[in-house]
């Protein structure tokens, strides 16, 4: 009897689908088809118009934007319908991971909303997660999972070295100490200086610098735009916003379109409306690294070299 043929079978949730569509085109592959749909009292239903029997299936979601609840939902749901089609595999190609912000107890009687995300994952029938740039790469840990944690900063590097800045002017800004290490290995990678914000203040001179202020979200802006404006009170020539996710809730395109800066440079992990991109806002993709990640995991081969080095083997 002869080994049954592999396949990979690539869907997209409803957040997402422009991403998974570029994920689709590098790869090679179509973009399976699937029916998500609402009851009339909101509950969400997903059928796969296509069989996905013994089948590599990855699913492509960003629990985020303003119905960040039914994202998560519909993520679940889409894994428990693979399960019971009789997948072989269910990755979850999570470019967002959203609730992983309350990834500790800070304060009595609060959940750990990170930990329960990854637990309604595998219950769901997860057998593999992919993300991006998690807010705390301890995350992984919640997994009984593999879990293949990327990053952005090569693609957000590579965007500032298209403008050739001179080196020696250019200075990577840690909007807080919990961001250090990332800003750390931006700047590396930049061959910049670095600084990191402290107590509202730039660790280092930047006067006459090009900052380049790196977080791994963007939600209402509050903090990141107040740093912006901090940098230019101390002289900097300069300053480009960068982040791997573009929460961007509530007043954050006002608030980031009147903040005295260059650039805000995000990724496509959440979507941007075309509208919201004529401005200070460019959006680089992701859908490259995500696509060589997948191909990687289906073909068994490694993908070390796309992780976070801290996580690397």
């Amino acid at each position: 009897m002869t080994e049954m043929q592999k396949s990979l079978a690539l869907f997209s949730g409803s957040v997402s689908p422009e991403l998974a569509e570029k994920i689709a085109d590098v790869l090679g592959v179509d973009l399976g088809k699937v029916k998500l749909e609402k009851f009339a009292n909101g509950e969400i239903y997903a059928r796969y118009l296509e069989s996905v029997r013994g089948a590599d299936v990855f699913i492509v979601q960003s629990v985020a934007g303003s119905h960040v609840n039914d994202a998560l939902m519909e993520l679940l749901i889409m894994a428990d319908a693979a399960k019971r089609a009789s997948a072989r595999t269910i990755t979850a190609v999570i470019t967002h991971y959203g609730y992983s912000r309350q990834d500790r107890k800070a304060a009595a009687r609060e959940p750990i909303t990170a930990k329960l995300v990854a637990n309604l994952l595998t219950t769901a029938g997860v057998n593999r997660v992919m993300s991006i740039d998690l807010h705390q790469g301890q995350i992984q840990g919640f997994f009984d999972v593999p879990v293949d944690h990327l990053t952005a900063l090569p693609i957000l590097a590579d965007y500032f070295r298209a403008k050739s800045f001179p080196k020696e002017k250019v200075c990577v800004v840690s909007p807080d100490v919990g961001r250090a290490k990332a800003a750390k290995k931006l700047s590396d990678m930049l061959e910049a200086d670095l600084a990191i914000m402290h107590k509202g203040r730039p660790g280092h001179d930047v006067a006459g610098k090009i900052c380049v202020l790196n977080d791994d979200m963007i939600d209402t802006g509050g903090t990141i735009a107040a740093a912006a404006a901090t940098l230019k009170a101390n002289g900097a020539e300069q300053v480009y916003i960068c982040a791997t996710h573009p929460v961007f809730s509530g007043p954050a395109y006002e608030r980031l379109e009147n903040t005295p800066v260059e650039e805000i440079v995000v990724c496509d992990t959440i979507p941007v409306p075309l509208e919201k991109q004529t401005g200070k806002i460019k959006v680089v993709s992701v859908a490259s690294l995500f696509a060589r990640a997948i191909a990687n995991v289906y073909g068994n081969t490694s993908v070390s070299e796309l992780f976070d080095p801290d996580f690397a083997l």
